[in-house]
C-alpha cells in the first residue's frame, strides 16, 4: 500500500495507545504483519520535553519506517512546536490526537474534547501543517462528542481543507468511551465526503471483522488497538485472510513463549530493569489471558521485583503448558 508517499506492507495500522504503543510494541507489531504503527501520544507541553518519559517516546532508534508520532494538545502554537520537535527527532509523519476520551486529556480541552470546537480544530490543524510543511500530517478523531452531536463528517472536511493528508476514525463518540459497538456507518459517510485516505478503527478483533469493516465502510485501511494487546500476531492473521480468504493456524504455546520472551527482552533494554519489569507485567498478563492457571500466575508474577525472577516465572508457566499439552494453541484467547 502506498500511504502518504511511503510504501507499506499492507493497510493494517497499529492504533496509538497511551502506555502501550512504545517502541518495543510498535516494532513487534510491524514484525508480525502491521503496515504502520503510530506512537503513543507525546504532549505538546514544551516543559515536558526534557523529561525521561518524553525522551523515551521520541526515541525511534532502529524502528522500521515510516515513523509516525502522535501529538496531543489544545494550543495551536504549542502543537506546532511539538510537531517541529518530533520531526527534528525522527518523526516522518505527525498524527494529531482528537480521539482520546480520557478525562485528564479532555479536561484540558485536548483529545476528543476538541471536536466540540470546530474553529479551534481548524486553527490547530493549520498551525501544525504550516509548522512541518515537508512532513505529512494526519488526524485521529471520533464520530462526535456524544450521540446527539456526531460531527465527524464536518471535522473530516475541515481536516482536508487544512492540508491533513489522512484521517483515522474511531467509530464511537467521546461520550461512549469504549462502550457499545463501533458505528461503521459514520465512517462510511466520512469516506464518501473526502478524497484523502480514511482509516477505520474500533472493534476489529478478527480477520473476518477486518474484512467486514473494509467492505462496509470503503475505508482505505483498518486500525487495530486493544485487540493486539498480548496478541500481536493478529496482524499477520488478518493480512493472510485478506489476501487468501483462508486462516493461518493460530500460534502454538511454544511460539507465543518465544514472541513474549523477545518482547520482554526489548522492554528491559528500552526501559531499564526497574521500569521494564513494571511495564512488562501488563504485557505478560495480556499474553496469558484465557490460559488455564493464568490468574494465579499473574497474581504471583506481579509481586516479582526483578528481571531474573519475572523471566523465570514466565518460562516456567509457558514451558509447563507446552510440556503438558504441546499442541495447545491460543485459538479464541484474548480476542
Amino acid at each position: 500500500m502506498n500511504f502518504l508517499g511511503f510504501q507499506l506492507r499492507n493497510n493494517l495500522f497499529v492504533a496509538p495507545m497511551a502506555g502501550v504503543t512504545d517502541r518495543p510494541f510498535r516494532q513487534l507489531c510491524k514484525q508480525l504483519g502491521a503496515g504502520l504503527a503510530v506512537s503513543e501520544m507525546v504532549t505538546s507541553n514544551s516543559l515536558l520535553y526534557g523529561s525521561a518519559k518524553t525522551r523515551r517516546r521520541a526515541n525511534h532508534t532502529g524502528e522500521v519506517d515510516p515513523i509516525s508520532v502522535q501529538i496531543a494538545g489544545a494550543d495551536p502554537a504549542m502543537m506546532a512546536q511539538a510537531a517541529r520537535y518530533n520531526v527534528d527527532h525522527g518523526a516522518q509523519i505527525i498524527d494529531i490526537n482528537m480521539g482520546c476520551p480520557a478525562k485528564k486529556i479532555c479536561n484540558v480541552m485536548a483529545g476528543s474534547a476538541l471536536m466540540q470546537h470546530e474553529a479551534l480544530v481548524a486553527e490547530i490543524l493549520e498551525a501544525v501543517v504550516r509548522a512541518v510543511p515537508d512532513t505529512p500530517v494526519t488526524l485521529k478523531f471520533r464520530t462526535g462528542w456524544n450521540r446527539d452531536n456526531k460531527n465527524a463528517p464536518t471535522i473530516a472536511r475541515i481536516a482536508e481543507q487544512c492540508g491533513i493528508r489522512a484521517v483515522a476514525i474511531h467509530g464511537r463518540t467521546r461520550a461512549d468511551q469504549y462502550m457499545g459497538h463501533a458505528e461503521y456507518d459514520t465512517i462510511a459517510l466520512v469516506k464518501s465526503q473526502v478524497r484523502i485516505p480514511v482509516i477505520a478503527n474500533g472493534d476489529i478483533t478478527t480477520p473476518e471483522q477486518a474484512k467486514f469493516v473494509l467492505d462496509t465502510t470503503g475505508a482505505d485501511g483498518v486500525m487495530i488497538g486493544r485487540a493486539a494487546q498480548g496478541r500481536p500476531w493478529l496482524f499477520r492473521e488478518i493480512e493472510h485472510y485478506l489476501k487468501t480468504g483462508t486462516h493461518l493456524p493460530p500460534p502454538q504455546m511454544g511460539e507465543i513463549h518465544r514472541i513474549l520472551r523477545a518482547h520482554l527482552d526489548d522492554l528491559y533494554g528500552f526501559y531499564g530493569e526497574e521500569t521494564g519489569v513494571k511495564i512488562a507485567r501488563k504485557h505478560i498478563s495480556w499474553y496469558t489471558k484465557g490460559i488455564v492457571g493464568a490468574a494465579h500466575f499473574r497474581h504471583a508474577m506481579n509481586q516479582l521485583p526483578s528481571v531474573a525472577e519475572q523471566l523465570a516465572a514466565t518460562d516456567e508457566f509457558f514451558l509447563g503448558h507446552a510440556a503438558n499439552d504441546p499442541l495447545r494453541t491460543t485459538e479464541g484467547i484474548a480476542a
